[in-house]
């Protein structure tokens, strides 16, 4: 069987190296071809994230790229788009698939919808709002990662729906040893497009670091000229990223409450605890669902519970170490790479996917999301 992923970004994009390339290794051992073709290349990467902007001939040459491959969808047996075939055009394509009785499989995992129906450009939303409901309804199949993305789906009148979380290889993720050192580490992980949330909680950090010895660690983000004291910078690389994390003693996911956070799944969370890490997060999305309150972290709403919570876990190191172990046991219950990769591996061949996860449109349990335990639904 030959399988063409249609991903946004190479490997080094975190939502395509998640999504879709960390899977490839066991569709292969499925007897599966995977051809992958970014729609972006690596170049734009380096790129996006140092803040530079890419020139209206280099997108162009992305188009044209994308619309020969195109020419080849029928080399292929099962096509994967991630997100949409191309940004900020018609979703012509999809419907021309779905037309040519190509069964696609769109996967999301951000609520890509509101660039276009809450864009700031009243054109871009008058001709747009509707692009990715029609991507979802024109789909044989939308692999949601979390409840909001799938209810989308339903609304859009998918046909079938499944949600498959952004996961972690807990072979790749150690649950750190904990030891009660002078100077506990706060620790963020993420893009420069998601900087701004960690830049919010600074004035939480500096009350804290009036009373508390304390360092703020951030990963795969900078600000120039940033000398507050305690705050460290590092570069992030793929190699290194768990070792980075395995030096926090407490992982933190602050989020604005907007509908695009709506769309966000919880990955920071979920790598904090396969590092055995306690978390503290906004009470936002997603995020409602990892944290089990009390039990692997805290979810708080302003900064005086910011305050709270992490003074709470900064005070007392046996409770990070419950937290931890807690959340590094969740971790490989529900977002293991291992206990989920089947659930992937069923949709692309064209099986059905026993678990309880996936559903048609019409299947109210959907909206009663349960794990693989199949525990009763209340």
């Amino acid at each position: 069987m030959k399988v063409l992923y249609l991903t946004k970004y190479s490997r080094n994009g975190a939502s395509s190296r998640l999504r879709s390339y960390q899977y490839f290794p066991f569709l292969e051992k499925e007897g599966m071809s995977v051809t992958v073709k970014p729609f972006f290349n690596e170049e734009y990467l380096i790129n996006l994230y140092a803040g530079q902007k890419t020139s209206l001939t280099k997108y162009m040459k992305f188009y044209l790229k994308r619309l020969i491959v195109l020419l080849t969808i029928y080399k292929y047996d099962r096509v994967v788009i991630e997100k949409e075939i191309f940004p900020y055009f018609f979703s012509w394509f999809e419907q021309l698939l779905s037309l040519c009785k190509v069964k696609y499989i769109a996967d999301y995992d951000d609520a890509i919808f509101h660039n276009y129906d809450k864009h700031s450009n009243r054109i871009i939303r008058f001709l747009l709002k509707d692009k990715i409901s029609n991507v979802m309804k024109y789909s044989h199949c939308v692999i949601a990662g979390n409840k909001y993305l799938a209810k989308k789906a339903k609304d859009s009148g998918a046909k079938k729906i499944t949600i498959v979380p952004t996961t972690i290889d807990v072979e790749r993720y150690h649950a750190k040893e904990h030891i009660n050192k002078p100077t506990a580490v706060i620790g963020w992980i993420g893009t420069p497009s998601t900087f701004k949330y960690i830049k919010k909680f600074e004035p939480v950090f500096l009350k804290l670091n009036k009373i508390f010895d304390i360092e703020l660690h951030i990963i795969g983000a900078k600000e120039d000229n940033h000398n507050c004291k305690g705050i460290k910078f590092i570069e992030w690389s793929e190699d290194k990223e768990v070792a980075f994390i395995s030096k926090f003693d407490i992982g933190v996911m602050p989020l604005d409450d907007t509908p695009w956070e709506l769309g966000k799944c919880s990955y920071k969370l979920i790598q904090y605890m396969g590092c055995g890490i306690p978390v503290v997060a906004s009470a936002v999305g997603m995020n409602n669902e990892v944290v089990i309150n009390g039990r692997n972290g805290f979810l708080v709403n302003n900064d005086e519970e910011w305050l709270e919570k992490l003074s709470l876990l900064l005070t007392d190191y046996n409770l990070r170490v419950l937290q931890g172990e807690k959340g590094r046991s969740i971790a490989e219950e529900k977002y293991s790479l291992q206990n989920n990769y089947p659930d992937l591996v069923s949709i692309v061949k064209g099986d059905t996917v026993s678990d309880i996860r996936t559903y048609s449109t019409d299947d109210e349990l959907l909206w009663e999301y349960v794990y693989k335990t199949k525990q009763e639904v209340i």
